[in-house]
Protein backbone atom coordinates (compact mmCIF):
# COMPACT_ATOMS: atom_id res chain seq x y z
CA UNK A 1 0.00 0.00 0.00
CA UNK A 2 1.38 3.37 -1.26
CA UNK A 3 0.33 6.90 0.62
CA UNK A 4 1.63 10.10 0.01
CA UNK A 5 0.97 12.62 2.85
CA UNK A 6 0.39 16.16 3.00
CA UNK A 7 2.53 18.21 4.02
CA UNK A 8 0.65 20.60 6.05
CA UNK A 9 0.29 17.66 8.74
CA UNK A 10 2.85 18.09 11.25
CA UNK A 11 1.44 18.76 14.51
CA UNK A 12 2.27 16.14 17.11
CA UNK A 13 -1.04 14.70 19.46
CA UNK A 14 -2.00 17.06 21.88
CA UNK A 15 0.12 17.16 25.49
CA UNK A 16 -3.00 18.38 28.24
CA UNK A 17 -3.65 14.81 29.33
CA UNK A 18 -0.38 13.34 28.69
CA UNK A 19 2.45 12.97 31.18
CA UNK A 20 5.36 15.33 30.20
CA UNK A 21 8.17 13.58 28.50
CA UNK A 22 11.24 11.87 30.29
CA UNK A 23 14.45 13.71 30.94
CA UNK A 24 16.62 10.74 31.79
CA UNK A 25 19.45 10.67 28.95
CA UNK A 26 21.97 7.60 29.73
CA UNK A 27 25.34 7.17 28.18
CA UNK A 28 26.36 3.88 28.35
CA UNK A 29 28.20 1.44 26.06
CA UNK A 30 27.02 -1.61 24.23
CA UNK A 31 29.13 -5.32 23.50
CA UNK A 32 29.07 -5.87 20.29
CA UNK A 33 30.48 -8.25 17.76
CA UNK A 34 33.92 -6.07 16.92
CA UNK A 35 33.60 -4.47 20.27
CA UNK A 36 32.77 -1.55 22.12
CA UNK A 37 29.43 0.24 21.16
CA UNK A 38 28.59 3.58 22.05
CA UNK A 39 25.11 4.75 22.99
CA UNK A 40 22.77 6.69 24.31
CA UNK A 41 19.29 6.01 26.04
CA UNK A 42 16.00 8.10 26.26
CA UNK A 43 14.36 6.83 29.09
CA UNK A 44 10.50 6.19 27.81
CA UNK A 45 7.01 6.43 30.31
CA UNK A 46 6.93 3.62 33.30
CA UNK A 47 4.12 2.16 30.91
CA UNK A 48 5.60 1.75 27.49
CA UNK A 49 4.14 -1.17 25.50
CA UNK A 50 7.68 -1.53 23.48
CA UNK A 51 11.47 -0.16 23.46
CA UNK A 52 12.93 0.97 20.24
CA UNK A 53 16.10 0.69 18.21
CA UNK A 54 17.29 3.65 15.77
CA UNK A 55 20.20 3.27 13.50
CA UNK A 56 21.74 6.02 12.05
CA UNK A 57 22.54 6.73 8.41
CA UNK A 58 26.59 5.86 6.54
CA UNK A 59 29.17 6.66 8.66
CA UNK A 60 31.43 7.31 5.81
CA UNK A 61 28.89 10.44 4.75
CA UNK A 62 29.14 11.67 8.04
CA UNK A 63 26.22 9.42 9.52
CA UNK A 64 26.44 8.99 13.41
CA UNK A 65 23.78 8.52 16.25
CA UNK A 66 23.50 12.29 16.58
CA UNK A 67 22.24 12.69 12.67
CA UNK A 68 19.13 15.16 12.66
CA UNK A 69 16.83 12.62 10.98
CA UNK A 70 17.80 9.80 13.69
CA UNK A 71 17.66 12.19 16.36
CA UNK A 72 13.89 13.67 15.16
CA UNK A 73 12.87 9.26 14.67
CA UNK A 74 13.76 9.30 18.29
CA UNK A 75 11.93 12.03 19.47
CA UNK A 76 8.95 10.60 17.55
CA UNK A 77 9.03 7.47 19.34
CA UNK A 78 9.99 8.82 22.58
CA UNK A 79 7.94 11.66 23.60
CA UNK A 80 5.10 11.62 24.31
CA UNK A 81 3.91 14.89 22.74
CA UNK A 82 3.85 12.12 19.86
CA UNK A 83 1.52 9.76 21.61
CA UNK A 84 3.95 6.60 22.51
CA UNK A 85 6.66 7.43 25.06
CA UNK A 86 9.41 4.58 24.14
CA UNK A 87 12.55 3.97 25.80
CA UNK A 88 14.64 4.42 22.37
CA UNK A 89 18.64 3.42 22.13
CA UNK A 90 20.31 4.90 19.51
CA UNK A 91 24.15 3.86 18.96
CA UNK A 92 27.27 4.29 16.59
CA UNK A 93 27.87 1.63 14.39
CA UNK A 94 31.80 0.13 14.72
CA UNK A 95 34.52 2.51 13.32
CA UNK A 96 31.69 5.88 14.21
CA UNK A 97 32.83 8.10 17.48
CA UNK A 98 33.85 6.05 20.53
CA UNK A 99 32.63 2.53 18.81
CA UNK A 100 35.08 0.32 18.36
CA UNK A 101 36.11 -1.85 15.22
CA UNK A 102 35.73 -0.32 11.27
CA UNK A 103 33.87 -0.27 9.28
CA UNK A 104 32.18 -3.42 6.97
CA UNK A 105 28.98 -2.43 5.61
CA UNK A 106 27.33 -5.47 6.19
CA UNK A 107 28.75 -6.78 9.21
CA UNK A 108 27.30 -3.37 10.93
CA UNK A 109 23.61 -5.64 11.12
CA UNK A 110 25.44 -7.56 13.99
CA UNK A 111 25.46 -3.93 15.89
CA UNK A 112 22.08 -3.95 15.28
CA UNK A 113 21.50 -7.19 16.77
CA UNK A 114 23.90 -6.43 19.79
CA UNK A 115 21.77 -3.13 20.47
CA UNK A 116 19.01 -5.17 20.46
CA UNK A 117 20.12 -7.61 22.57
CA UNK A 118 20.51 -5.28 25.20
CA UNK A 119 17.65 -3.57 24.55
CA UNK A 120 15.22 -6.45 25.12
CA UNK A 121 17.43 -7.49 28.28
CA UNK A 122 17.10 -4.28 29.63
CA UNK A 123 13.59 -3.70 29.38
CA UNK A 124 11.85 -7.16 28.75
CA UNK A 125 9.63 -5.45 26.00
CA UNK A 126 9.13 -6.28 22.51
CA UNK A 127 10.73 -4.23 20.19
CA UNK A 128 10.14 -1.07 17.15
CA UNK A 129 13.50 -1.29 14.90
CA UNK A 130 13.72 1.72 13.00
CA UNK A 131 16.56 2.94 10.85
CA UNK A 132 17.48 5.67 8.50
CA UNK A 133 19.49 5.14 5.00
CA UNK A 134 22.06 3.15 5.50
CA UNK A 135 21.01 2.25 9.20
CA UNK A 136 17.57 1.25 7.39
CA UNK A 137 19.27 -1.31 5.47
CA UNK A 138 21.13 -2.79 8.43
CA UNK A 139 17.86 -2.93 10.31
CA UNK A 140 16.34 -4.55 7.58
CA UNK A 141 19.74 -7.29 7.62
CA UNK A 142 19.15 -7.71 11.44
CA UNK A 143 15.80 -8.10 11.57
CA UNK A 144 15.32 -10.46 7.86
CA UNK A 145 18.38 -12.56 8.79
CA UNK A 146 17.04 -16.04 9.28
CA UNK A 147 17.30 -17.27 12.67
CA UNK A 148 16.84 -14.07 14.04
CA UNK A 149 15.57 -14.24 18.11
CA UNK A 150 14.47 -10.97 19.22
CA UNK A 151 11.10 -10.09 19.72
CA UNK A 152 10.48 -7.14 16.90
CA UNK A 153 7.38 -6.10 16.59
CA UNK A 154 7.23 -3.47 13.68
CA UNK A 155 10.21 -2.55 11.69
CA UNK A 156 10.34 1.09 9.70
CA UNK A 157 12.87 1.69 7.23
CA UNK A 158 13.23 5.79 6.61
CA UNK A 159 15.16 6.73 3.43
CA UNK A 160 16.10 3.30 2.56
CA UNK A 161 18.54 3.43 -0.66
CA UNK A 162 17.44 1.57 -3.43
CA UNK A 163 20.65 3.11 -5.71
CA UNK A 164 23.75 5.23 -5.21
CA UNK A 165 26.48 5.56 -6.84
CA UNK A 166 26.34 3.33 -9.93
CA UNK A 167 24.97 0.44 -7.45
CA UNK A 168 21.49 -0.90 -7.55
CA UNK A 169 20.73 -2.59 -3.82
CA UNK A 170 18.23 -5.58 -3.40
CA UNK A 171 16.71 -6.32 -0.41
CA UNK A 172 15.25 -10.23 -1.14
CA UNK A 173 15.33 -10.99 2.48
CA UNK A 174 12.19 -8.70 2.46
CA UNK A 175 10.05 -11.80 0.99
CA UNK A 176 10.19 -13.72 4.28
CA UNK A 177 11.09 -10.91 6.62
CA UNK A 178 8.88 -11.83 9.94
CA UNK A 179 7.34 -14.82 8.80
CA UNK A 180 5.50 -16.85 9.94
CA UNK A 181 4.03 -13.81 11.71
CA UNK A 182 2.67 -10.60 10.39
CA UNK A 183 5.73 -8.20 10.99
CA UNK A 184 4.54 -4.69 10.34
CA UNK A 185 7.02 -2.83 7.76
CA UNK A 186 6.95 0.90 6.88
CA UNK A 187 8.81 2.22 4.09
CA UNK A 188 8.83 6.32 4.93
CA UNK A 189 10.81 8.16 1.72
CA UNK A 190 10.75 11.80 0.38
CA UNK A 191 9.01 11.73 -2.90
CA UNK A 192 12.05 13.58 -4.35
CA UNK A 193 14.33 10.92 -3.05
CA UNK A 194 17.58 10.38 -5.30
CA UNK A 195 18.24 6.90 -4.17
CA UNK A 196 15.34 6.17 -4.03
CA UNK A 197 12.35 6.22 -6.72
CA UNK A 198 8.95 6.03 -5.73
CA UNK A 199 8.83 3.82 -8.49
CA UNK A 200 11.56 1.59 -6.90
CA UNK A 201 10.66 1.97 -3.29
CA UNK A 202 7.28 0.59 -4.50
CA UNK A 203 8.96 -2.39 -6.00
CA UNK A 204 10.61 -3.13 -3.06
CA UNK A 205 7.34 -2.45 -0.40
CA UNK A 206 5.38 -4.91 -2.93
CA UNK A 207 7.78 -7.87 -2.83
CA UNK A 208 7.83 -7.52 1.47
CA UNK A 209 5.97 -10.23 2.99
CA UNK A 210 2.84 -8.49 4.35
CA UNK A 211 1.70 -5.65 5.93
CA UNK A 212 3.82 -3.27 4.17
CA UNK A 213 2.98 0.12 3.69
CA UNK A 214 4.84 2.71 1.86
CA UNK A 215 4.17 6.31 2.45
CA UNK A 216 5.98 9.24 0.96
CA UNK A 217 6.35 12.63 1.65
CA UNK A 218 5.67 15.18 -0.91
CA UNK A 219 8.72 17.36 -1.75
CA UNK A 220 10.90 15.08 0.61
CA UNK A 221 14.63 14.76 -0.33
CA UNK A 222 16.38 12.41 1.11
CA UNK A 223 17.28 13.75 4.55
CA UNK A 224 13.68 15.04 4.28
CA UNK A 225 15.07 18.55 4.69
CA UNK A 226 12.52 21.12 5.90
CA UNK A 227 9.94 17.94 6.39
CA UNK A 228 11.45 16.38 9.59
CA UNK A 229 8.00 17.61 11.57
CA UNK A 230 5.94 15.41 8.05
CA UNK A 231 8.11 12.60 8.85
CA UNK A 232 7.75 12.36 12.62
CA UNK A 233 3.82 12.76 12.10
CA UNK A 234 3.84 9.78 9.79
CA UNK A 235 6.33 7.09 11.78
CA UNK A 236 4.02 7.84 14.92
CA UNK A 237 1.20 8.00 13.38
CA UNK A 238 1.57 4.66 11.30
CA UNK A 239 3.12 3.54 14.82
CA UNK A 240 -0.38 4.41 16.83
CA UNK A 241 -2.28 2.96 14.21
CA UNK A 242 -0.86 -0.45 13.87
CA UNK A 243 -0.65 -0.55 17.71
CA UNK A 244 -4.21 0.28 18.20
CA UNK A 245 -5.07 -2.97 16.01
CA UNK A 246 -2.66 -5.01 17.49
CA UNK A 247 -1.29 -5.71 21.44
CA UNK A 248 1.93 -7.10 22.82
CA UNK A 249 0.77 -10.44 22.75
CA UNK A 250 -1.38 -10.64 19.08
CA UNK A 251 1.47 -11.90 17.24
CA UNK A 252 2.75 -14.50 19.52
CA UNK A 253 -0.09 -15.98 19.06
CA UNK A 254 -0.21 -16.28 15.60
CA UNK A 255 2.63 -18.37 16.17
CA UNK A 256 0.98 -21.07 18.54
Amino acid sequence: MTAALAPDRVSPTSTRNLLRSPKLVRSLDLTGPAGRLEAILNEGQPNARFAAVVCHPHPVGGGSMHNKVVYHAMKALNDPAWGLGFPVLRFNFRGTGLSHGAHDGRAEAGDVQAAMDWLENEYKLPLIVCGFSFGAAMALAACCASGTKSDVRALAALGLPVEAEGRRYSYKSLAGCGLPRALPKLFLSGDRDPYASAAQLAEVAAAAAPPAQLLLIPGGDHFFSGQLASMQHALSGWLQEWSRESSPDSFKEQIQ
